[in-house]
């Protein structure tokens, strides 16, 4: 299959499951050379290089970038959801949401840049429609999500400002059928067996073809963000 992407380098977070490992599988497809970030590096697909950090550990996230060269690209799939409210909800949860999916996040974004040809290179991140609307029961999880957009449009602002020649856009799912969801409806399984049972949920693999459609336009494309859901989801 002709790629733009065959015999780039691109770095994946995340990429050990759901929507990180769709994509890896894809790239790999598709000629690319993947350097997956993950805590469970042995769970990564085949073909891809492991890189093992915990996005929640600074100094583990920056000693896995020391060891990079050059890279075409960073999408970032990793991030954590629990259901956790701001009224009664666990402030420990609160903490791992914002260091894996704004904290962890914005470090790889940095220190990706370090990395990336004179040429140019894109970013992916990966948000969610939570960063777009506070869904009910949202709690600190839209928070984080709604961080993750403004990280975005900020990074793109301060890249043009530089000069750089860097494309910088998510992707906001809706709900989609993966591991995430486990814990996001942790003690609520009933209402997660319901969920499945009323809605198609998008698959990993969905959101995985509208990040390779974003890293395959040409450099003078930079597509912002994609929203997409289940056509049976109503918000």
């Amino acid at each position: 299959m002709s790629s733009r992407l065959a015999d780039r380098t691109l770095v994946v977070t995340g990429a050990s499951s759901g929507i990180g490992r769709a994509l890896a599988e894809r790239l790999i497809e598709r000629g690319a050379r993947v350097i997956g970030i993950s805590r469970s590096a042995g769970r990564l697909p085949a073909g891809v290089v492991p890189l093992q950090a915990d996005l929640t550990k600074r100094e583990e996230v920056t000693a896995a970038f020391r060891r990079l060269e050059i890279i075409d690209a960073l999408v970032n799939c990793a991030g954590v959801a629990y259901q956790s409210k701001i009224l009664d909800g666990n402030p420990s949860d609160w903490e791992e949401m914002w260091r894996v999916n704004v904290m962890g996040l914005a470090l790889c974004c940095q220190l990706a840049l370090r990395h990336f040809p004179k040429s140019g290179g894109r970013i992916v991140n990966v948000s969610s429609m939570s960063g777009h609307r506070v869904p009910p029961g949202g709690g600190f999880y839209a928070p984080t999500k709604f961080a993750v957009r403004a990280i975005t449009d900020s990074l793109r602002l301060e890249v043009k400002a530089a000069g750089l020649p860097v494309q910088v856009g998510s992707v906001s799912p809706g709900f989609v059928d993966t591991p995430l969801l486990d814990d996001y409806f942790r003690g609520r399984e009933e209402v997660l067996q319901q969920t499945r049972a009323s809605i198609h949920m998008l698959r990993a693999e969905d959101v995985a073809e509208s990040i390779l459609h974003m890293l395959e336009t040409p450099p003078h494309v930079e597509i912002g963000d994609i929203s997409l859901r289940s056509s049976d989801q109503r918000v």
